[in-house]
């Protein structure tokens, strides 16, 4: 088996322990007959709502890529692009710190004829936007609803602050290297120097990150240009990852109705989703598995009450990671079957000739 096969497999399994021992605290003492029993008293059609709203949420990535490539004369049908998304999804969370989607929805735009020019400055793009719109929403909401926020969040403090930190560091490299790639390669390149000489890596290790740094730099180099030149392009983009991630931020308000439950405006339950995003997201956990059951607990226990917190947890997860990761990986699973079926027919075209 391959080293990144391999390390996917890991990576699910780690996912699997890290939620079996999550589920064990989240729901020790209290019968799953009980939960599913709470499960089932909740609104299908607030279900179906909230499976809609998680639809919309890849879908979104589906129609920035839809955009962009149209944006850079690529035909390229939406469903293909929706393939993408789903790809891209399902990689994320199943790696650390969503480090795998986007390598893997290049390969696959690569294998359909779309350059990795044009791919990696749209996963450019893609990336400072859903960044950048997580750390203003959550900027915004923690200002305007800085009560609410103390109110429910305040046991999380310094969690909500790491990952203020942790987003907001990320977002300021990615804008040093689209502004200053120069200076990004300069530094990157004295510090591989520097680690050589001392023998804390490899010469095969330094020539590889050499030529990566190099790598990155020029595509954040054409990156900025583009932005430059196109800030329009930039601005429609932005837009359009807003109504994405508010998407994604709005399941939890929609499994609260799905309860009849009603007290709490839906701004406060959309900011307090908001930071659990903001803390959780930038963790180095495959799917941020476990630290955002923990925060959801810790937030809304008081909302939902103790008796249904549990079950909304179970329901919000579900449609918001269980059911993309379930429906990605059915996506990811076919686009490689159909990959290796006409790699297969090309070879034995080509043996023929």
């Amino acid at each position: 088996m391959e080293k990144k096969p391999l390390r996917y497999v890991l990576n699910v399994l780690f996912i699997v322990v890290i939620l079996a021992v999550t589920f064990r605290l989240v729901f020790s003492g209290q019968e799953l007959s009980e939960i599913a029993a709470d499960m089932k008293t909740a609104s299908p059609f607030w279900i179906g709502i909230g499976a809609l709203l998680v639809f919309l949420h890849v879908a979104g990535e589906a129609a920035v890529i839809h955009y962009m490539l149209r944006k850079l004369s690529q035909k390229t049908p939406f469903l293909r692009c929706l393939k993408y998304s789903f790809i891209g999804f399902f990689y994320c969370d199943i790696t650390p710190s969503a480090s795998g989607g986007q390598p893997m929805q290049m390969y696959y735009m690569k294998r359909d004829g779309i350059r990795y020019g044009y791919s990696t400055l749209i996963m450019m793009l893609i990336t400072i936007a859903y960044k950048a719109v997580l750390v203003i929403c959550g900027g915004v909401f923690l200002i305007l609803r800085r009560d609410t926020v103390a109110n429910y969040a305040g046991s999380m403090t310094w969690l909500l602050a790491l990952g203020f930190v942790l987003n907001i560091s990320f977002i300021a490299l990615l804008v040093l290297l689209v502004m200053r790639p120069k200076w990004v390669r300069k530094i990157g390149l004295k510090l591989i120097i520097w680690l050589a000489a001392h023998r804390l890596m490899t010469q095969k290790t330094s020539d590889r990150l050499t030529a990566k740094i190099n790598r990155i730099c020029d595509t954040y180099t054409s990156g900025a240009k583009y932005i430059r030149q196109n800030p329009r392009v930039v601005l429609r983009i932005f837009l359009m990852t807003a109504v994405q991630r508010f998407c994604q931020f709005a399941v939890t308000w929609v499994i609260y109705r799905a309860y009849g439950l009603s007290g709490v405006p839906f701004i406060d339950i959309l900011a307090l989703q908001i930071m659990i995003s903001v803390a959780a997201e930038m963790l180095p956990l495959p799917g941020a598995a476990g630290i955002t059951e923990g925060c959801f607990m810790v937030v809304f226990t008081r909302i939902f009450g103790e008796a249904l917190v549990r079950p909304a947890l179970l329901l919000s997860r579900g449609l918001s990671y269980y059911l993309v990761l379930t429906v990605g990986g059915i996506v990811a699973l076919a686009a490689h079957t159909a990959l290796t079926l006409r790699t297969r027919r090309e070879e034995q075209a080509a043996e023929r000739k």
